[in-house]
């Protein structure tokens, strides 16, 4: 799981060479738009999945992704699932220390009654990260130089997104308003059930659905 760069909403030249009569500016001055992408890759299932917000990218945006893609799975995929490992970005928004992402992912855990087994990239390897390769390369492949016109041109380009394997990416949008800088107060903080390994704290850590849940 990660997001992707924000990118502005408009007739703005993004370099490179495509098919058609495109017509674009070649500054962005005064754009208002943007779109911040958070997407997901099943590495079992081989799944693509990415939301597209119109607000900041926020611990609140992240699990809300997350919580959109388990809903999207069936009540027999919930089943064949123990527990959700999940390979994070190293970034501020979802640190393994960020107070509001911690309390935001406790309260998923307990809705899903599934252990969450965080793992993190070291600082400054994210593109290592599966989803880079698997998603956001085939993303950015398939609308190269495309004007990001409005978010029906966006959604469009990502729906028609095909792997090597013929997989197609599951997009949607997501209007909530995030606001910045919100944190939790110190009571719900020290009700958190969370399990660190003894050696990585910060970047390997299990949140339980109801009770302490521990790393091996």
């Amino acid at each position: 799981m990660d997001g992707k760069a924000t990118s502005n909403i408009g007739a703005f030249s993004r370099g490179g060479d495509t098919r058609g009569d495109h017509k674009a500016s070649d500054h962005d001055l005064g754009c208002k738009e943007k779109y911040i992408p958070c997407g997901i890759v099943d590495e079992d299932t081989a799944q693509l999945y990415v939301t597209f917000g119109r607000s900041f990218k926020t611990s609140d945006c992240i699990v809300d992704t997350l919580a959109a893609w388990w809903q999207g799975l069936s009540a027999t995929e919930h089943g064949e699932i123990d527990r959700v490992q999940i390979k994070m970005d190293n970034g501020s928004e979802s640190s393994g220390v960020r107070p509001q992402f911690l309390h935001r992912m406790v309260p998923f855990a307990d809705t899903i009654g599934k252990p969450l087994h965080l793992l993190y990239d070291p600082p400054y390897h994210s593109k290592y990260n599966p989803i880079e390769r698997r998603l956001f390369s085939q993303i950015s492949r398939n609308w190269a130089a495309e004007p990001l016109i409005n978010y029906d041109k966006i959604l469009g380009l990502i729906r028609n997104t095909t792997t090597t394997t013929g997989l197609k990416v599951r997009a949607y949008l997501d209007t909530k308003e995030y606001p910045l800088k919100v944190k939790p107060t110190a009571q719900r903080l020290s009700e958190l059930h969370i399990t660190r390994h003894r050696i990585l704290p910060k970047w390997n850590y299990t949140i339980a659905p109801s009770a302490p849940f521990n790393v091996k």
